[in-house]
């Protein structure tokens, strides 16, 4: 029977995903900044951000199956989410330094793969700690967590600027300082926060009976693998129903993340030379409203609780994605930067609800003893819409959008509302037991 957590043991827990999310943070705001200024074709960038999905369709599924038939003095778990922060952490030192545009490309895979290693199972973890009438406050706390993370990975290059540090200082690849203290930030908070998550919460014990079971199955990635196609051909009909509702919604927030930068340089700097002082001005606005969603996430993901509870994650997430499908959509039209922060609002409720609600729609339809390859497996339906992405945008960027980034996030508005409408479409099953407002559980 899994002991019921206090708010403040599910912030323990959950704050190394703080540093997981900085790293994302990272790379999201500067991967396509960095591209250009190695010399990157605008149309060809969606290719080059080809490592993350490759590396979570390969990686996630695989190392959540593992980490469920793992049986280590540390757990099941922990190993994995260490040895990932660690390699990320050497990432995220090496990545600003790279002098040509391949050695950038080949860093973001390595990167992408030790964030993959860490991440699903992260997110058994929580699940493997939490009584299903946690899992609202337990994902959502992650959430919250995601957007902490992000907001300050956005917003550290604008700190180093407010701190005294030139915004146009430049390495030979013409790369800002400013951006290489920030990676070297991220490279310590990535190791730091998985620390103490280790060590102030411990994973479960496993009971004798699980111990023997899991000692029965065969080892081995082979085995792992045949977890994995077993699983898919098992999927609950929940689990496929949100599927569709993530290839839109991820499918939109790779076209944001990939072009919102060079949408601001031409809506409001008028230029996309990455030249240009106007150019590194859009990156540090870019960084700033970036920031500003990514906060409004963290304070909406522990807001949302209530509302969730009262009107199931359905609802709130459908509310949620046309938000930011009208605010996405609303962006090239604004050509004052402080005017940007409104629609940055329902884009950070989307982004705290997409990182919280399906995974609580999720926890209640999957077996808990495999926990680990469904969450690696859920984690597909986010990197296969994001392969679609790379491979059909660059098809179409100049026929279809005329070779405009604004019209690029005005299709990533329509994408999220076409999410909003088929979360609609999704049966979930009721909760095991009524979820509490998240002011009694902070009070425990």
């Amino acid at each position: 029977m899994k002991a019921r957590l206090s708010f403040w043991q599910i912030v323990n827990m959950n704050i190394g995903f703080f540093g997981i999310q900085f790293s994302f943070g990272l790379q999201q705001s500067s991967m396509s900044p960095i591209y250009k200024y190695l010399g990157a074709d605008e149309a060809s960038l969606p290719y080059l951000w080809l490592a993350g999905p490759m590396t979570g369709l390969l990686v996630q599924p695989l190392i959540g199956a593992m980490s469920d038939r793992t049986v280590t003095r540390w757990g099941r778990r922990t190993p994995y989410f260490l040895i990932g922060a660690i390699l990320c952490s050497l990432g995220l030192l090496a990545m600003p330094f790279s002098p040509t545009l391949w050695m950038a490309a080949s860093l973001l895979w390595i990167l992408d793969a030790a964030n993959n290693v860490t991440m699903e199972p992260y997110r058994a973890f929580v699940s493997d700690k939490l009584q299903p009438a946690q899992h609202s406050i337990g994902f959502l706390t992650q959430s919250a967590f995601t957007g902490l993370g992000q907001t300050l990975a956005y917003l550290t290059p604008s700190l180093l600027v407010w701190l005294g540090m030139n915004k146009d200082a430049v390495n030979g690849s013409h790369i800002p300082h400013i951006v290489i203290v920030a990676f070297m930030i991220g490279a310590v908070f990535s190791i730091t926060s998985v620390l103490w998550t280790l060590k102030t919460t411990k994973e479960n014990p496993l009971s004798e009976a699980e111990l023997l079971a899991m000692r029965a199955r065969p080892a081995g990635w082979r085995h792992a693998l045949g977890d994995i196609a077993s699983a898919v051909r098992e999927m609950p009909s929940t689990m496929r129903q949100l599927a569709w509702v993530k290839l839109f919604q991820w499918y939109a927030m790779f076209c944001y993340w990939q072009y919102i930068m060079l949408s601001l340089s031409t809506t409001i700097y008028g230029t996309t030379d990455q030249a240009s002082q106007g150019f590194r001005d859009a990156g540090l606005l870019a960084g700033q409203v970036g920031a500003f969603y990514n906060f409004i996430a963290f304070i909406g993901a522990l807001a949302l609780v209530p509302f969730t509870r009262r009107y199931g994650p359905r609802i709130m997430h459908s509310v949620c994605l046309a938000l930011a499908g009208v605010a996405m959509f609303s962006i090239p039209q604004i050509h004052t930067p402080a005017l940007l922060f409104v629609p940055m609002v329902g884009i950070g409720l989307a982004w705290a609800s997409i990182m919280g609600n399906p995974y609580v729609m999720l926890a209640g339809c999957i077996p808990p003893e495999r926990t680990g390859v469904y969450m690696g497996i859920f984690n597909m339906f986010i990197v296969i819409p994001m392969i679609i992405q790379i491979f059909t945008l660059p098809l179409y960027y100049r026929s279809l959008l005329g070779g405009n980034p604004e019209n690029v996030i005005r299709l990533a508005g329509v994408l999220m509302l076409c999410g909003a409408v088929a979360v609609l479409a999704v049966k979930i099953k009721k909760p095991q037991a009524s979820l509490r407002p998240l002011a009694e559980t902070a009070t425990q």
